[in-house]
């Protein structure tokens, strides 16, 4: 059974889904995707990611139906309930702790491990519900291997608080951690898409066969989500396999930031109040624009939003409608609808895609040969976001983009899951050292540096490089690493994990680093004393950091806490 049953949650900032397979693994057969939304008229792969709880906390629904019953409280019912959107967010470039806190619709806050262990607890009971009914046999969590799709821009931090949460959620339990896959969201986008052959993309640019069948090329997967633009750059190897040639990178610019800028117009069209008015009073209205927004951002033209009748009403007692637009270019009222100009469409784009072409222009400027740049996630399914990378950059690379670019991710963390050594080599997004004493030289330490004890005299803070910044580091390679006691009747050896963008430097508080972690070898034996060797391996190249201890010998598994607090 084991791998050849595999569940991949998408979990985005403004949708989610899953996708599984049951399938033997010698079939190679689609990954099945799970439709949402059919009770709200909609069929759609993903569903928003919102989450509501009651008053006392507690879960009441998530996506499409979260929203719904949301938005129909009223008053002191809407203030009592906790609703939560866009959350994930909330933990994009930040270290985080377990008790860091996020901020619901009613303005109160709750630990943010709950809204995403909740979350996930939905989404995992619901893709199990819906394989039994599809198979008609009981599933349990264990039956699977699981994986769960991060931007690959987020800090180790950030992906062990996803880790954590779906353990809370009962994905996994502490001893099956292996069952649960951490995948970079542009990495499994690459994965599904280097397999499609020519006709599986939208742009007619590309006339040879699929991608794995051209080992040496090279291409840049932009990942453009809700929330960020998550960037990486692969090169084919034979056999299919890929090796990472620049770090990921990006930025938080995604669709959402167009989102906004239209919201910000709207407010100007309905000036002196009436919109914010709007907002309090009539929020399912304004849901249901936004959402309707989400396809009307995917042409490039011309568009009529339909102004629910709540809006004009509002509107009218102000002043009459079509007072509102004559201090505002770019708009118009036209019997019921608010037309708004292509050119006025295209300026909500504007901040997005300034980032998206900087983004972009940083990596091809390195002269990686880049030969194709592939568009996927939501956000891609806008015609003015590909076309403006096809202006910037299509003279140099082809510009490519799958049908159904939102579906690229979670199709792809299926076949991730059944093979991570997909991705053969990754680059090392920081330099990654620990704290280590030495004996104190006098002509190249500094004098504060020192301090005694039975031992001798020893330099403290000397910073040990494990692996640098830009570094291959191979999917399951191992870093070692001998170190020793620092006493002869020590028991355990507590190691601080830091990093830093730099690759030469002495001591660990030197500029530019940062502590990222910690991690405690357990030494039951101490009879050797200081020549008991600590030997550390540890794991660089995969999506997560691990490490594991042998001390005379005996294998320790070592956990790396990414979230303890400097």
């Amino acid at each position: 059974m084991g791998d050849s049953y595999i569940i991949a949650i998408d979990f985005g900032t403004a949708y989610s889904g899953y996708a599984y397979t049951v399938a033997p693994k010698e079939e190679q057969l689609d990954p099945i995707l799970k439709k949402w939304g059919k009770e709200h008229r909609f069929d759609t792969p993903k569903t928003p990611t919102c989450i509501l709880l009651n008053e006392h906390e507690e879960f009441l629904s998530f996506g499409y139906d979260a929203k719904k019953i949301y938005i129909n409280l009223r008053g002191e019912a809407a203030k009592a309930h906790y609703f939560f959107e866009n959350f994930k967010m909330d933990i994009y470039d930040s270290k985080i702790s377990r008790d860091v806190m996020i901020k619901a619709a009613n303005g109160k806050s709750v630990p943010a491990m709950k809204v995403f262990t909740e979350s996930l607890r939905y989404l995992k009971e619901d893709a199990l519900e819906t394989i039994s009914g599809k198979t008609k046999r009981e599933f349990i969590a264990s039956d699977f291997t699981w994986v769960l799709t991060v931007p690959a821009i987020w800090d180790p931090s950030a992906k062990q608080f996803m880790r954590e949460a779906a353990t809370q959620a009962g994905i996994v339990t502490e001893e099956s951690q292996t069952k649960l896959v951490i995948a970079l969201e542009p990495e499994a986008a690459s994965v599904w898409c280097k397999k499609l052959p020519a006709d599986g993309f939208i742009t007619q640019n590309h006339d040879g066969g699929s991608l794995d069948q051209s080992p040496g090329t090279h291409y840049m997967v932009v990942d453009c989500g809700g929330g960020t633009i998550d960037i990486t750059v692969h090169e084919v190897l034979d056999g299919g396999g890929l090796k990472e040639l620049q770090k990921a990178s990006g930025n938080n610019l995604g669709g959402q930031n167009v989102d906004r800028k239209y919201k910000q117009f709207l407010r100007e069209i309905f000036c002196d109040g009436v919109w914010d008015q709007y907002e309090e009073n009539f929020p399912s209205d304004v849901q249901k624009m936004m959402h309707d927004f989400m396809y009307l951002k995917q042409v490039d033209d011309d568009i009529q939003v339909t102004c629910p009748f709540t809006l004009g009403t509002l509107a009218q007692k102000s002043q009459e409608i079509e007072r509102f637009f004559e201090s505002v270019q770019g708009a118009s009222w036209d019997e019921g609808a608010i037309r708004i100009s292509k050119e006025t469409l295209r300026s909500f784009f504007a901040e997005s895609l300034e980032g998206i072409t900087d983004s972009l222009r940083q990596i091809l400027n390195k002269d990686l040969s880049v030969e194709y740049i592939l568009l996927v996630g939501g956000y891609a399914e806008s015609q003015i976001l590909r076309q403006h990378v096809i202006d910037q950059f299509g003279d140099q690379c082809k510009v490519l983009c799958p049908f159904r670019p939102q579906e690229a991710i979670v199709k792809g963390a299926v076949k991730f899951g059944r093979n991570p050594g997909l991705v053969a080599s990754r680059k090392s997004a920081f330099t990654y050292g620990v704290s280590v004493y030495e004996k104190f030289d006098p002509s190249k330490h500094k004098k504060d540096k020192k301090f005694t004890n039975k031992e001798g005299e020893w330099c403290k803070d000397i910073f040990m490089k494990l692996v640098e910044e830009g570094e291959d580091v191979k999917w399951n390679e191992t870093r070692n690493h001998i170190l020793y006691p620092l006493e002869r009747d020590q028991r355990v050896v507590n190691f601080t994990f830091y990093c830093t963008e730099r690759k030469m430097l002495m001591y660990v508080d030197d500029w530019g680093v940062e502590v990222v972690g910690s991690f405690v070898v357990d030494m039951p034996d101490t009879v050797q004393g200081r020549r008991c060797e600590v030997k550390l391996e540890i794991k660089f190249g995969a999506t997560e950091i691990t490490a594991t201890g042998f001390v005379s010998g005996s294998k320790n598994s070592v956990k790396i806490d990414f979230m303890t607090k400097a």
